[in-house]
């Protein structure tokens, strides 16, 4: 499995790239604190990449959800809007936020590597 990562703290697995699954790394969940809210975009909306395509409210802070790639909303993560705390406990599994059926596959060429993102994070 292929994870890329934003430098706006989302990550993306592009493994189907007509249901690539999109959520915040554990940097930003660990940032936030404890998740409390997550407003999820609507499926059929499509979103340039860099979009606000969701917001996440945490006891500390609200922070906006960008859209790593282009592409349009094909499912969003019922569990996750039901429970928030998944995108603390498992953000990068259970926690995911949406799926996207991507409009420019060549986008995720500009987003970070794990070990890219590492880096990245750890000077953030």
């Amino acid at each position: 499995m292929t994870i890329k990562f934003s430098k706006d703290h989302e990550w993306i697995n592009a493994a189907d790239i007509n249901a690539a699954v999109v959520g915040i790394t554990v940097h930003a969940q660990d940032a936030l604190g404890d998740v409390v809210f997550v407003d999820l975009p609507a499926v059929g909306t499509t979103f340039a990449q860099g979009d606000v395509a969701g917001v996440v409210e945490s006891v500390k802070a609200a922070a906006d959800v960008y859209m790593p790639v282009s592409g349009e909303v094909v499912q969003v993560n019922e569990a996750l809007r039901a429970d928030p705390s998944l995108a603390n406990s498992d953000p990068l599994n259970t926690g995911w936020f949406f799926k996207v059926k991507l409009s420019d596959a060549s986008q995720l060429d500009a987003l970070l590597d794990e070990a890219s993102y590492a880096d990245f994070a750890q000077n953030a």
